[in-house]
């Protein structure tokens, strides 16, 4: 019989905040793709470059990681701004995850074994911007932005930076996302885990674990 899960740690971006690339690309370009063959390429060209992931792990600023994508890809700088700037202020929290939230909260306040923790690869801007709009971000015990100390899943130094500051037991440790690699990071330390393909998975695959 497997130990009990009093970890519950949360990626955020698809988890607990809508997050759709290629809905945003396709909503704000309107079918000019810059010499990208779709609006899934031209989003992996700009979300799933070294220079995003710079930004995600607070390495280049906003204002930087705009001006290199307009130059490498030859999107006018304006038109990336309004791409890329509201973002923070765009995710939206999906509903039924905070519902899950709330009941892992409940269950904590009553005295139960149960933290939550969430480990987010989210650029700096769009961490403060979610900190300020979102109340329920104080259920969390505590979480790690990736900008905030400059590492991003699925560098394995970060996971080990949350398990060693709050005291996490792999065996104990349940570990949420929706990018395989950040799955199988977590599962090289003996975590266990949730590839949540869907965010409406969310309930009953935690419920799994209780």
């Amino acid at each position: 019989m497997q130990d009990a899960v009093t970890n519950f740690v949360f990626d955020f971006g698809a988890v607990i905040f809508e997050w759709n690339p290629v809905k945003r690309v396709e909503n704000h370009f309107q079918g000019d793709w810059f010499g990208s063959d779709s609006a899934r390429a031209l989003a992996q060209n700009i979300f799933g470059h070294s220079s995003w992931h710079a930004f995600d792990e607070g390495l280049i600023s906003m204002h930087a990681v705009i001006e290199q994508t307009s130059k490498r890809l030859g999107i006018e700088r304006r038109l990336l701004a309004e791409l890329i700037a509201p973002i923070g202020d765009d995710l939206a929290p999906i509903e039924s995850s905070v519902q899950i939230l709330e009941m892992l909260r409940a269950r904590r306040d009553k005295g139960e074994s149960c933290r939550l923790f969430f480990l987010s690869n989210m650029p700096e801007p769009y961490a403060r911007v979610l900190e300020r709009k979102h109340s329920f971000l104080s259920w969390f015990d505590a979480g790690i932005f990736s900008a905030d100390v400059k590492l991003a899943k699925p560098d394995i130094k970060i996971y080990k930076l949350l398990a060693q500051q709050y005291h996490l037991t792999a065996e104990n440790t349940l570990f949420v996302d929706d990018q395989l690699l950040n799955i199988q990071a977590a599962q090289s330390l003996g975590w266990r885990v949730v590839h949540l393909e869907s965010p409406f998975e969310l309930s009953e695959k935690i419920l799994r674990f209780l």
